[in-house]
């Protein structure tokens, strides 16, 4: 997958495009439903299936007090996408030019005269332009004039729910990362480099690397059991999502406690997956409380790990 910073710079006629837009933050199963047809459609028509997506979020631009965190980083919503089968994503700069732009003009300007697009596919509830003022009926009457067709792609349910951005963010802000993962059809993540903490969990005899995320979201304050990626393997843990209240934390950190594992992993890429929330964060009267704690959360999060599905 090829990705193209401005539609500006795509430097050469794609082959039938076939295009989707959206913000897509989290890559939900949502989100992968409409690459998935946008790619297979590639296929069918030897064509390329190309993402227009937008960065920063539209609502860090207009009203960033307003601004949802984010489930993913540019970084990660990349390789999610890249698993997706889609050949190219053009990432427009969202800044207040574009905010500004009409309807009739984005469809000319970005998908008729820059990406050449022959088939666009979007979600029921899809808006773009000045305001979100052109809807999906407004989107296939441009078409017509400017030689794409337009999909309607239904939203995914789960269990009886669309599956949604917003929805996802409301349910990690509540802990419940188990049916997060069922909307994201995949744990949610949160991946970031190992860097220098306290070494409170060393002096107690449990290490944890200290990870600084590159997400804006953090489930809740509390304990999880999670299974952590780097190297190309993956070891079960457990995390702490908190300030240490016992140890007079005064910052949000991420700690992770690896099973098994005593090797030095500082400056290390790695991605961790939340599987299964143990309690939310207690502050301890004493040190050893604390520890007794901790090795009943490792036992909990070895039982839930057993028992979860390994993906």
């Amino acid at each position: 997958m090829e990705i193209i910073s401005g539609s500006q710079n795509i430097l050469a006629r794609l082959p039938y495009p076939i295009v989707t837009i959206g913000n897509f933050d989290g890559i939900h199963r949502g989100h992968r439903s409409i690459f998935l047809r946008v790619a297979q459609r590639a296929r069918e028509k030897n064509g390329t299936a190309v993402v227009l997506t937008f960065n920063p979020h539209p609502v860090k631009v207009l009203a960033p007090e307003r601004c949802p965190h984010l489930l993913t980083s540019f970084k990660q919503k990349m390789r999610l996408i890249a698993d997706c089968e889609i050949d190219y994503v053009v990432c427009e700069t969202f800044d207040r030019r574009l905010a500004r732009m009409p309807a009739a003009d984005f469809a000319k300007s970005l998908l008729a005269d820059r990406l050449h697009a022959r088939e666009v596919m979007v979600g029921s509830g899809f808006a773009f332009g000045r305001k979100r003022e052109g809807r999906v009926a407004d989107l296939t009457t441009f078409g017509e004039q400017l030689g794409f067709s337009v999909h309607i792609i239904d939203p995914v349910k789960v269990g009886g729910e669309v599956v949604s951005s917003s929805r996802i963010r409301s349910l990690l802000n509540a802990g419940d990362v188990e049916r997060a993962a069922e909307l994201l059809g995949r744990p949610y993540s949160l991946s970031g480099p190992v860097v220098a903490g306290r070494q409170a969990g060393k002096q107690i005899g449990i290490p944890t690397a200290n990870v600084r995320p590159e997400e804006d979201l953090a489930p809740p304050r509390g304990v999880y059991a999670v299974r952590v990626f780097f190297d190309g393997r993956e070891h079960p843990g457990v995390v702490n999502v908190g300030f240490n209240p016992t140890f007079d934390g005064k910052h949000l950190s991420v700690e992770v406690h690896l099973l098994d594992f005593n090797r030095q992993i500082y400056g290390k890429e790695i991605d961790i997956r939340f599987i299964g929330r143990i309690r939310g964060e207690i502050a301890f009267p004493s040190t050893d409380a604390l520890v007794r704690q901790i090795e009943q959360d490792i036992q909990t999060a070895r039982t839930l790990l057993t028992e979860q599905n390994p993906r």
